[in-house]
């Protein structure tokens, strides 16, 4: 065995050779091979063996679990080599504090010497060890400076709109013609756009996987892999039939993802910083989007829908079969949860929607103590709803006089107060002129000593103050105005959007996705007359609230259609849908029910006293013959 004794010591050396990044040869990078040449000079000239040569070709210096890294560990905790060498310190790792513990404990702890060949660095010379920690820490700063660098450029590619992930996303294709832009795949956008259809329709994301997996399509994953795209087989090695089951988080993915809408999202998963794995996840709303970046497979105002029936919690059909359409937008007035269908057992109706009524779910769950029940029932406020659509929808369409009355009225508070805004916008910024003036001045004055530094400091610390906060204040009045603006274009949408709607004799999920908000509903309350009355107000999409609406609440009985009596014959509304007499039979019946009770009851009582009195007379018979 080759070797040669320092200190009475045989080293086996292992030479490790370390590059971030491939440089695009077909088998080992050529600084791979530099590393290896300059290594094997130096073991031969210093008359060692060479036990083992470890590589890791195209692996950051920051990460230490590097497979032929880990794997030369395992050697020296066995025993294989006692000594390592690299070409220079860099090449062990880039992370001070890790390569502090290998050099400062692990090494010394097995008895291996550690070599870094360009740098003269040498665990066996102390005087050279005392500068090394400076040296790892300049390696990280090189590696965070790369960092920093390398996502400074990724960050100014995406916020230009360049897509720069490997693959398209299911439902585009990358343009051949440029490699950072997206286009439609016409082979499966129809397939997108069938998925934001039923999430529009009030469908959940399992009823959505149920439906598309009916029709035997090709996953996502399957689909990358028919186009060529690497690394997706894997999942239907067992199973070929796996290439067409959709999973709910396939479907999650694609309703969440800006991109469908045109946007480019990113920022999704953020490292914590340069020496972490991990990515931790952002919400949906954290995202950042750049808008407008290709053309989209749903319109904007159709994913922004989307999103919001996905946020909230919601029920879409219970177990009676109705369909919760107003799932996600109707909202509790007094505690802000939201109102949740429930069936009323204890009802038979025809019609499904008279045995349903929404009721606080936050009442529901923790009692008076916290809400009131705030019921209402589910036809009326299909009626009251799908009355208020149809009365915009005819006035946007038949009364001009009346449209410009409401859009004056939505407005004209806007209007007025924008006015005074722009006038304060225009002052502050005339302010922020001179003060800039001022600044320039007082600089002047200083340079030609005009004034003293105790003075220059003094004022310009007033100005700059003073400054901040007009500039604070110019931000608010600009967005203030901003929503104004956005407010009056509202209205004008809105009013173009229902014009779609005139005459409509049912409501369904979409439409009310389409053209509202959010329904607050106020608790039941009792006014002067006695009467009854329940408060809605709805909040329409692009104008927001514009009137509440008061209704009457149907008694629970008056959703029966009328019936003849079984024994009279005459004509009356049931109060149930078991019955059968009308009031005037119902009562006689009673009356008789309750005679014959009351006769049953004492003849039960009189069999009882009889019974208890033949029972007494056989005691007193029996022990009359024990006495005798």
């Amino acid at each position: 065995m080759a070797g040669i004794r320092t200190e009475n010591k045989v080293y086996e050396v292992g030479m490790y050779c370390r590059l971030s990044k491939d440089d695009g040869t077909d088998n080992e990078s050529a600084s791979i091979a530099t590393q290896k040449s300059i290594l094997t000079d130096y073991v031969k000239k210093q008359g060692w063996h060479l036990a083992k040569t470890y590589v890791d070709d195209g692996y950051s210096g920051t990460n230490f679990q590097r497979p032929s890294f880990q794997n030369m560990i395992k050697d020296i905790e066995s025993g294989v080599i006692n000594c390592v060498i690299t070409k220079d310190l860099s090449r062990l790792g880039r992370n001070y504090l890790d390569c502090g513990l290998y050099l400062e404990v692990f090494f010394p702890e097995h008895n291996v010497r550690y070599i870094a060949v360009n740098d003269g660095v040498d665990t066996l010379n102390k005087s050279a060890m005392d500068i090394t920690p400076f040296r790892n820490i300049l390696n990280e700063m090189y590696a965070a400076d790369i960092s920093v660098k390398i996502k400074s450029a990724f960050r100014a590619r995406f916020q230009q709109g360049k897509y720069m992930a490997t693959s398209a996303p299911y439902g585009y294709i990358k343009d051949p013609a440029d490699h950072n832009h997206l286009l439609i795949d016409d082979k499966v956008a129809h397939i997108v756009r069938e998925i934001f259809d039923l999430a529009l329709q009030g469908y959940g994301i399992p009823k959505i996987r149920k439906h598309i997996n009916k029709q035997h399509i090709l996953r996502p994953a399957a689909y990358a892999a028919e186009r060529g795209e690497t690394g997706f087989e894997r999942y239907f090695e067992d199973n070929e039939e796996n290439r067409y089951i959709w999973g709910e988080n396939s479907i999650r993915n694609i309703l969440r993802s800006p991109i469908y809408a045109g946007n480019l999202a990113g920022y999704k998963r953020i490292s914590p910083s340069m020496k972490s794995r991990k990515r931790l996840s952002k919400l949906p709303e954290e995202w950042e989007v750049i808008p407008d970046t290709h053309e989209g497979i749903v319109t904007q105002e159709e994913f922004d829908t989307v999103q919001r029936l996905m946020t909230s919690r919601r029920r879409e059909e219970n177990a009676g079969g109705f369909k919760n359409i107003f799932a996600g937008i109707i909202k509790c007035a007094d505690c802000g949860y939201a109102l949740r269908a429930t069936s009323v057992h204890r009802r038979k109706r025809p019609d499904i929607i008279d045995c349903v009524q929404y009721s606080c779910n936050n009442y529901a769950r923790n009692g008076n103590g916290v809400c009131t029940a705030h019921n209402i029932e589910a036809r009326d406020l299909f009626n009251a709803v799908l009355a208020d659509i149809n009365r915009f929808a005819d006035m946007a369409v038949n009364d001009e006089k009346a449209v410009r009355a409401i859009e004056k009225r939505l407005t004209e508070t806007d209007h007025s107060r924008a006015k005074a805004l722009e006038k304060e916008q225009r002052k502050l910024n005339k302010r922020l002129a001179e003060l800039d003036r001022l600044f320039s001045s007082l600089y002047e004055d200083k340079v030609m000593e005009r004034i003293t530094e105790r003075n220059f400091e003094m004022m310009s610390g007033k100005y700059q103050k003073e400054q901040l906060e007009i500039e604070a204040r110019l931000k608010e009045v600009t967005e203030t105005l901003n929503d104004s603006y956005e407010k009056s274009q509202g209205v004008r949408d809105f009013l173009s959007l229902i014009r779609n709607y005139q005459g409509i004799k049912e409501l369904d999920a979409t439409i009310i996705n389409a053209l509202i908000d959010k329904i607050i509903v106020s608790e039941r309350e009792t006014i002067a007359d006695g009467t009854v009355r329940q408060e809605i107000k709805i909040y329409y999409k692009f104008i927001g609230f514009v009137g509440e609406l008061h209704i009457i609440p149907t008694k629970r009985w008056a959703a029966l259609k009328p019936k003849n009596c079984t024994v009279c014959g005459i004509e009356y509304v049931p109060n149930s849908g078991i019955s059968k007499y009308c009031p005037e039979c119902r009562e006689r019946i009673r009356k008789v029910r309750g005679t014959e009770a009351k006769i049953r009851s004492r003849e039960r009582n009189r069999q009882a006293c009889i019974e208890l009195s033949a029972k007494n007379d056989r005691l007193i018979w029996n022990s009359r013959k024990d006495v005798f």
